[in-house]
C-alpha cells in the first residue's frame, strides 16, 4: 500500500513539473476523461491558439489561409482592380442575356447592347494606354499567369458572337439592328399574324390566305442568304416558320426555282433516247446511200458488155 502511494506521488510531481514548463494550459479533467466529442473540442481550443497556422472554426475544422501580402510592385493597382470588377459585372450581364435569348434564338437582337459594353471594358483592359498613376492593366490582368483567365473568358464569349454572325444583323458601332434585319422581322411578324388568324379549324384556308405573305418571306430570305446578311436569329426564325408551314399546317406550294431544275432534269433524262434514235436514223440513211450507187454501177457495166457482144 505504501509503494502505491509513493508511485502516485512521483507521478503527480512529474505532471506538475511538465505543467509548469509548458506554455499551454490544459485542463487535467480533459486528459483524465475519455476522448469524447466535448473533450476533443476543449483540447483543440487549448492547443490551437499556440499554432502559427491553424485556427479553430465553428464546424470544428481547421481553415488554412494561403494568401499572403506581396510587395507593392507585384500587387495589382486599385485602378486595375476596379476595371476587373466592372468587367465581371458586364460579363455576368452578358451571359445572363445569352441564356435568356437561347430559345428561341434572339442573341443578336437582344444582346448587342450588353456585348458592346463588355467589349468596351475589355478594350480598356487590353489597351496600352496608361491609367491613373501611369498604370497599364494589360500585363497585370491578361498576361500575369499561364491560364490568362480574363482573356479566356472574353474569348469564349466572342466566339459565340462571331459564330452567330451577329455582325451581319447589327449596324457598325453596334448601336442598332440593320435595315434588312428590321424589314425581315416586319415580314416575319406579318406571316405569323396570318398563321395565328387562320390556324383554328381547317388549315386549307390558312394555306390559301397566307400563301402570298409566306412566299414573300421565303423570297426575302433567299435574297439575304445570297447577300450574306443573315445571322443566327434570322436563320432560326425562318427554320421555325417553315416547320410551322409544312409540318404543323401541312401547307405546300411549288417553288419557282424548281421549274428550271425540273426542265433540265427532264432534258437530261430524254437525252440518251434522243441520241440513240438519231444514231439509228442516221445509220439507216447511210445504208441506203451506199446501196444505190452499187446497183447503178452494175447496170452500166452490164450494158457495156452487151454492146460489145453485139
Amino acid at each position: 500500500m505504501y509503494i502505491f502511494q509513493v508511485a502516485a506521488l512521483l507521478i503527480a510531481l512529474l505532471y506538475y513539473g511538465n505543467a509548469q514548463t509548458s506554455t499551454v494550459a490544459v485542463n487535467p479533467t480533459i486528459l483524465g476523461s475519455e476522448l469524447s466529442a466535448d473533450g476533443l473540442k476543449q483540447l483543440a481550443a487549448a492547443v490551437a491558439p499556440q499554432s502559427p497556422v491553424f485556427h479553430p472554426s465553428r464546424g470544428s475544422y481547421f481553415s488554412l489561409n494561403l494568401l499572403s501580402a506581396f510587395p507593392e510592385d507585384l500587387e495589382v493597382s486599385e485602378y486595375c482592380v476596379e476595371l476587373l470588377a466592372i468587367f465581371g459585372q458586364r460579363y455576368s450581364t452578358y451571359v445572363n442575356c445569352l441564356v435568356s435569348a437561347a430559345r428561341p434564338v434572339k442573341v443578336c437582337q437582344n444582346c448587342y447592347g450588353t456585348h458592346d459594353n463588355l467589349m468596351e471594358i475589355y478594350t480598356n483592359i487590353s489597351s496600352d494606354q496608361m491609367g491613373p498613376g501611369n498604370v497599364s492593366c494589360r500585363d497585370s490582368l491578361l498576361r500575369s499567369d499561364r491560364l490568362m483567365l480574363v482573356f479566356l473568358l472574353y474569348n469564349n464569349l466572342e466566339d459565340i458572337w462571331t459564330g452567330s454572325e451577329c455582325n451581319s444583323c447589327v449596324s457598325l458601332g453596334l448601336h442598332s439592328l440593320t435595315n434588312d434585319t428590321l424589314y425581315f422581322m416586319a415580314i416575319l411578324n406579318q406571316s405569323l399574324r396570318c398563321f395565328e388568324k387562320f390556324q383554328q379549324g381547317n388549315h386549307s384556308a390558312l394555306c390559301k390566305e397566307c400563301k402570298a405573305t409566306y412566299r414573300g418571306l421565303n423570297e426575302l430570305y433567299s435574297r439575304m442568304e445570297k447577300n450574306r446578311t443573315l445571322c443566327i436569329d434570322i436563320e432560326d426564325s425562318m427554320n421555325m416558320t417553315r416547320r410551322l408551314w409544312s409540318k404543323n399546317f401541312n401547307c405546300s406550294f411549288p417553288r419557282a426555282e424548281n421549274v428550271p431544275v425540273i426542265a433540265v432534269s427532264s432534258f437530261m433524262l430524254f437525252l440518251p433516247i434522243i441520241f440513240y434514235l438519231s444514231s439509228f436514223l442516221h445509220s439507216e440513211q447511210k445504208k441506203r446511200k451506199l446501196i444505190h450507187p452499187k446497183r447503178a454501177k452494175s447496170n452500166t457495166s452490164l450494158v457495156n458488155i452487151q454492146d460489145r457482144l453485139s
